[in-house]
């Protein structure tokens, strides 16, 4: 399989240049595994791209400097390197904060080895504001685990689990009130043990199978 190569583009901001960038990447049979938008003005923009791809990744650059819509090519480490894995908490602040302590004493012990974990974390309150970010985080990249934190949690929220957990992500919840911890695939009560949990099931450094857990509580 071939390696994940990033590059930063500095391109016109007007109608049609993701095509002529996208003609490019697909004229070099490489594979555009994500792209962003990250600054926008008036007549510019730069867009982080992720791709593979069987030729080096001077040649894809090459045919990139020479195409109209694109002013500036810079070759930059793919995020997956940098940030690694992400793992979600929401939630109430309290309980976030408890299984963010947890997972980032957690991580650091992993990334030390040479792991690259990255926890990102949301308060929230409200059973719509929840579903909403829950079923976002599908459209997060290297998200591999969400971890839901509250007293309180069902409704809306749990269909949202359901629908984010058949698409292959993973999810652990705090013991809590409603029927959210019915439908995650591992229930904690302890939020700084739940962080930990949840370090421990992406880490290739770790010997923990979340699937042989499945439906437990702790």
């Amino acid at each position: 399989m071939s390696e994940e190569q990033a590059v930063l583009l500095n391109v016109s901001n007007r109608p049609g240049t993701l095509l002529e960038v996208a003609r490019v990447f697909a004229g070099h049979q490489a594979n555009v595994t994500n792209l962003e938008i990250i600054d926008r003005r008036d007549a510019d923009a730069r867009l982080y791209v992720e791709f593979t791809a069987d030729l080096p990744i001077e040649t894809v650059t090459a045919a990139l400097e020479t195409t109209a819509v694109i002013s500036g090519v810079e070759i930059v480490s793919p995020l997956s390197r940098i940030y690694g894995k992400r793992i979600i908490v929401m939630g109430g602040g309290a309980q976030v904060g408890q299984v963010a302590l947890g997972a980032i004493s957690e991580a650091d012990r992993h990334n030390i080895r040479g792991e690259r974990i990255s926890i990102d974390t949301i308060p929230l309150v409200g059973e719509r504001e929840l579903a909403a970010a829950v079923r976002a985080v599908v459209r997060l990249p290297r998200v591999r685990l969400l971890v839901l934190a509250g007293s309180l949690m069902g409704g809306e929220i749990t269909a949202a689990v359901r629908d984010v957990r058949s698409g292959g992500t993973r999810v652990i919840a705090l013991n809590m009130a409603g029927s959210v911890p019915d439908a995650a695939d591992l229930v904690v009560s302890d939020p700084i043990q739940a962080g930990v949990m949840a370090v421990m099931a992406v880490a290739d450094t770790a010997r923990f199978d979340l699937e042989r857990l499945r439906g437990r509580r702790y």
